[in-house]
């Protein structure tokens, strides 16, 4: 066993995003003693800048990733970097996945089952949504599965999302008030939401429900140990093939060091997670840690974005109010045939986020073909009368479409990973028609010269997917590794369906679960 300076604790947590975070609060406050490693910074709410040139600071910061395909993934945008990880700026969207989510293959004999239903997870959706503080309507939600009330009422709506909702109801379609990971109201020491649209800077006054102001914390009280600047390199084997001993890590001054630990759990993200385990081949373990089924990497999945524009020249849309994620929501072709014409797989609307001048999601890049003059013109109208909507299209899973390692190398001389992905015709042709859908419902509600941007994807699941047979699936339900009894994963890498859902939410729902399940069968 190589490394420097070992150390032992009950748990060595790997990432310290919104799972990883959840998991070493739980454990702390349990008695557990938890080292949580991290490879980027240590951020603090004094970090947090309203400016979309700062934010991106909070994003990927460690070695590239290759992405390639017919449809290849914004890795960079989608991952996080530092205490917080992708959770720090996420957009704190938080619908829960759908019953039939979870029955995929025994509904319509396309992609996979999951382990457990909706009503596994429902108690744990509840407690999470109290917890970090939800806002919503679930009344309005006429879609919305059994659950609880949430703890707070919805979040203020602006012109924007009332003159986006009016093609809808046009339509004989509804609307409702987004659920919201955001506060209306001050709730547990944390202030309401100002409605500046900042939320993809991360959230400075902590109205967000990002870890730094959540979990960490609490994680931090109990007793947890946190350490970035830590690149985990590889997990390391035990006494046998079915035990994990710890984790290899570089630490910020460059030494490999190693943590040994009870219980290990890969918290690294959809894509850093299998990418460890893959190189971990060993003595017993020749495809990686945990991979006897060939399936870590495998199924990585995404979301197809439909992102609809149009101007309603008469009226003030005030797109610079709101958050960043969406006033309103429509989900009536959830449905996963509902669609049709050769689509398959569900949608969601989000309508109304905030648009700042600039950057990915800003005013300008919504007509990324126009410069000088011509990008002025429609700039001095735009960021007037523009409105956006976004339909987040199901990605199928696909066994091709994987994280698999590169030929460079990073920290520690481990490879880097690679994301492999192209989306499957059926989930290329719910985008086309849901791009349709969204220009029909824009010019019911009286936007003119509307258009729909080339297709775009975002959130990332599967890589690590759970399920009942280990010749199937890298985990069981509480993402406990098939191979190793003490090693676990979390983070949505765990689902073997992409939903059409915003993923954090379903995240922390797990994360809950499984940590208690991991605290009352603690390995002796």
């Amino acid at each position: 066993m190589t490394g420097k300076a070992a150390s032992s604790t009950d748990a060595v947590i790997v990432g310290a995003g919104a799972a990883g975070n959840l998991f070493a609060a739980h454990l702390a406050e349990a008695g557990k003693s938890v080292l949580v490693l991290e490879p980027g910074p240590a951020w603090t709410t004094g970090d947090l800048y309203s400016s979309l040139i700062w934010s991106r600071r909070l994003r990927w910061g460690g070695p590239a990733v290759e992405s390639t395909g017919g449809h290849a993934f914004g890795a960079g945008f989608n991952n996080g970097w530092g205490i917080g990880g992708a959770a720090l700026h996420h957009y704190g969207t938080w619908p829960r996945l759908m019953p039939s989510d979870f029955t995929m293959k025994s509904d319509h004999g396309k992609g996979l089952d999951w382990p457990l239903g909706y009503d596994d997870l429902r108690p744990y959706y509840d407690r999470i949504q109290e917890e970090v503080g939800v806002s919503g309507d679930a009344e309005a939600e006429v879609w919305r599965p059994a659950g609880a009330p949430y703890p707070l009422p919805p979040l203020q709506q602006f012109a924007q999302a009332r003159l986006l909702s009016r093609g809808f109801t046009a339509l004989g379609m509804k609307t409702a008030p987004s659920p919201m990971a955001i506060l209306s109201q001050d709730y547990k020491g944390r202030p309401a939401c100002v409605y500046d649209g900042w939320c993809d800077a991360g959230c400075p006054i902590g109205a967000l429900a990002n870890p730094l102001v959540t979990y960490h914390p609490r994680a931090v009280k109990a007793c947890a140990k946190f350490v970035t600047g830590a690149h985990v390199t590889r997990v390391l084997p035990g006494r046998n093939p079915h035990e994990a001993a710890g984790v290899e890590y570089v630490d910020a001054s460059g030494e490999t060091r190693t943590a040994l630990a009870k219980v290990v759990i890969m918290a690294a993200s959809t894509i850093g997670n299998p990418a460890i385990l893959l190189n971990s081949a060993a003595d017993g373990w020749s495809g990686g840690a945990g991979n006897s089924s060939g399936l870590a990497g495998r199924y990585f999945m995404t979301h197809s974005i439909a992102a609809i524009y149009g101007f309603f020249d008469g009226e003030e849309t005030e797109n610079y109010l709101g958050v960043t994620g969406a006033q309103a929501t429509n989900m009536d072709h959830y449905p996963k045939t509902a669609l049709g014409g050769g689509a398959f797989g569900s949608l969601q609307w989000q309508l109304a986020p905030t648009m700042k001048p600039n950057d990915l999601l800003g005013v300008a890049m919504a007509r990324a073909d126009l410069f000088g003059p011509a990008l002025t013109k429609f700039m001095d109208r735009a960021v007037h009368h523009l409105a956006v909507m976004f339909g987040f299209g199901e990605g199928l899973p696909v066994a091709e479409n994987r994280v698999e390692l590169s030929g460079r190398t990073g920290p520690g001389g481990g490879r880097t990973p690679r994301v492999v992905h192209t989306f499957a015709p059926e989930s290329v042709k719910l985008w086309e028609r849901a791009a349709e859908l969204g220009l029909k419902v824009i010019k019911a509600g009286g936007a003119s010269e509307p258009w729909a941007n080339p297709m775009a994807n975002a959130h990332m699941m599967g890589g690590t997917i759970m399920g009942r047979d280990p010749k199937s699936s890298v985990t069981d339900s509480y993402g406990r590794s098939h191979d190793i009894a003490n090693l676990f994963i979390a983070g949505p890498g765990l689902y073997p369906t992409a939903g059409a859902m915003n993923p954090n939410f379903t995240n922390h729902a797990l994360a809950l679960r499984s940590a208690e399940h991991l605290l009352a069968h603690w390995p002796a």
